[in-house]
């Protein structure tokens, strides 16, 4: 068992795809491919400008254009719904196995924590609105830094902040590009596999593959 336990956020704990499923019935058919990529395109967002060493747009700036190219991309969707999915996204659910998980590490007096691409404001209200508050005792945003993963500074927050080796550090994450990264730097990786992807990335592998957090208590 390692004494820090850190988690990504939208994917791992929070179900990126809740937003748009609460709106399922006004978008219809187009629902899927509007999920699929308002996702891709935040995330090739935060890459590019991460490449370009500009984080001046946050998070939830990203979250916010991305949205607005999935409805030029996807069309026929009524922009009425920008505002709506946008207040879905600030409240995303977690998945069921979340609580049960953090809740045995807490019991097992590991340290948990969140470090995500995800601004300050997006991550407080994230895990308020889950009810996660008592099980997270650290949030790290990437805006706290002024980089975006898979930049080595922002995974160095966490040793930084605990005083720590990376090998104390157990990672869990579902985004294979951000396992690579955090194994790179020195974590131990986990990678929340959900979606039966399979692997990349060959000569940076995770130390454990799970499909979902569920396992990862049995584990302990």
């Amino acid at each position: 068992m390692h004494s820090v336990y850190v988690f990504d956020a939208y994917g791992t704990l929070f179900d990126t795809g809740a937003a748009v499923a609460r709106h399922a019935e006004t978008l219809g058919a187009s629902g899927r491919e509007l999920a699929e990529v308002w996702r891709r395109k935040q995330l090739e967002y935060s890459w590019v400008r991460g490449l370009m060493g500009d984080a001046s747009r946050n998070f939830w700036d990203l979250t916010e254009d991305a949205l607005d190219y999935a409805f030029q991309k996807v069309g026929g969707v009524d922009p009425a719904l920008r505002e709506p999915l946008l207040d879905a996204y600030r409240d995303l659910d977690c998945y069921p196995e979340v609580p049960s998980t953090l809740r045995a590490l807490k019991d097992k007096e590991a340290r948990v924590a969140i470090l995500s691409n995800g601004s300050r404001d997006m991550l407080s209200r994230a895990v308020r609105s889950a009810g996660l508050e008592d099980l997270v005792d650290e949030l790290f945003s990437a805006e706290d830094c002024g980089q975006y993963k898979t930049a080595p500074a922002v995974y160095e927050m966490v040793t930084t902040q605990y005083r720590i080796y990376p090998d104390a550090v157990s990672f869990q994450s579902s985004n294979r590009w951000d396992i690579a990264g955090a194994n790179r730097f020195g974590f131990h990786t986990v990678w929340i596999n959900r979606k039966g992807e399979p692997d990349e990335y060959l000569d940076l592998r995770p130390d454990a593959i799970l499909p979902d957090l569920k396992n990862l208590a049995g584990r302990l």
